[in-house]
């Protein structure tokens, strides 16, 4: 059929596009660059053959694994320049900090629970408490719980707007009512760490001071004397609080900025040090004292002699089994199968952990223990 009088004429069929095709044989060498080169990278690494089990790819530590061996000799650098510049021009300190009023930081797990830890999460909890509460108490070992208040709560005035899971907030007074219902004695820290003059918390850490951790023993040890009986001899020597120096905060750790100059990232905190120790006569026939408190708590309790604090306050040293990343009852379940090697003249387990932790998933250990006492 000839064109109609007047219309313009077809255009010729395009040639095809060449410009692109340097560009597609560029990123074709660089992704199978990339594939030998982690194929090899993934050849000499030694992965724990258990890390690659199939329970571990659903909790993502397979992934992690495999992460870690896939980092190229200069990740470490290439990661630190991205977070203090991420830092300093945009404020954001990575997906597990966040950034409440200059120099302030905050962990984002205090403030919003992660995924899977429902409401529930809590109720199990508390079935947990009431299991080892009476566990404790057929053993003749009196149980005072002590939850540490999140550091969100407390500095609520220098988060500067940052929001927080109201839901997961009032998961403390609930914890609270639970350990009244089941008559379990507990130290409430909430009334002597809120409102004071002066910071409670690290602006850098997610832990207490040595003020918040003196206010928090005083009332750990009224609550714990009359489970005692009253307070014990032992002496302690109580240094006079040094000069200041900087502290490295563990949040400044976990954004990655450790190491970068100290203009690209928060300011230090400035803590003074003092020496808290229980005084010996140094005779040969100087008998240690009895153990009578056993202190399983988190990170909480090997910061900012808090331990020490308390012991100074019971008038007895304590011993002090808490665990770094100890979280909800991780010290609790280390100790727990050793109880039967306890000294006999253990009166009182102090068990300590943080608000958050009421919020994390439960643990491999208390979902064991969950599943023996049903």
């Amino acid at each position: 059929m000839s064109a109609r009088p007047g219309a313009p004429a077809p255009l010729p069929p395009a040639a095809p596009a060449r410009a692109h095709l340097p560009t597609t044989v560029v990123v074709i060498v660089l992704l199978v660059v990339g594939l030998l080169a982690g194929g090899w990278m993934l050849g000499r690494a030694k992965i724990p053959a258990a890390s690659l089990a199939p329970a571990r790819w659903a909790d993502g530590e397979a992934g992690r694994a495999i992460n870690e061996a896939l980092k190229l000799p200069v990740q470490a650098q290439a990661d630190l320049a991205t977070a203090a510049v991420r830092y300093r021009l945009l404020g954001d300190l990575g997906p597990q900090v966040a950034l409440g009023c200059p120099d302030w930081l905050f962990y984002r797990d205090g403030l919003r629970p992660q995924p899977g830890a429902g409401d529930q999460v809590v109720q199990q909890r508390v079935r947990l408490m009431r299991h080892w509460s009476a566990q404790l108490k057929a053993q003749g070992v009196q149980l005072l719980v002590v939850v540490v208040p999140d550091k969100s709560r407390i500095e609520q005035a220098h988060t500067c707007g940052l929001r927080h899971s109201a839901n997961m907030r009032a998961r403390l007074g609930q914890w609270q009512q639970a350990l009244q219902a089941a008559q379990v004695p507990s130290a409430d820290l909430l009334p002597v760490l809120q409102g004071a003059d002066a910071p409670m918390f690290f602006r850098t850490d997610v832990h207490m001071n040595r003020l918040g951790a003196q206010r928090a023993a005083d009332a750990v040890a009224a609550a714990a004397l009359p489970l005692l009986g009253g307070p014990g001899g032992q002496a302690f020597e109580v240094g006079a609080p040094g000069a200041a120096k900087p502290r490295m905060g563990d949040l400044i750790v976990l954004a990655g900025l450790e190491k970068a100059p100290p203009a690209w990232r928060p300011a230090l905190d400035r803590e003074p040090e003092q020496v808290i120790t229980p005084l010996r006569s140094g005779g040969l026939l100087d008998d240690t004292p009895p153990v009578e408190v056993l202190l399983l708590g988190s990170s909480n309790g090997r910061r900012s002699l808090f331990a020490e604090r308390l012991g100074h306050a019971l008038g007895r040293e304590v011993w002090n089994q808490s665990l770094d990343g100890g979280q909800f009852s991780g010290a609790l379940l280390a100790a727990w199968p050793q109880r039967a090697q306890w000294p006999s003249t253990v009166k009182l387990v102090v068990w300590e952990f943080s608000e958050m932790a009421l919020s994390l998933p439960l643990t491999d250990g208390e979902q064991a223990t969950l599943a023996e006492i049903h």
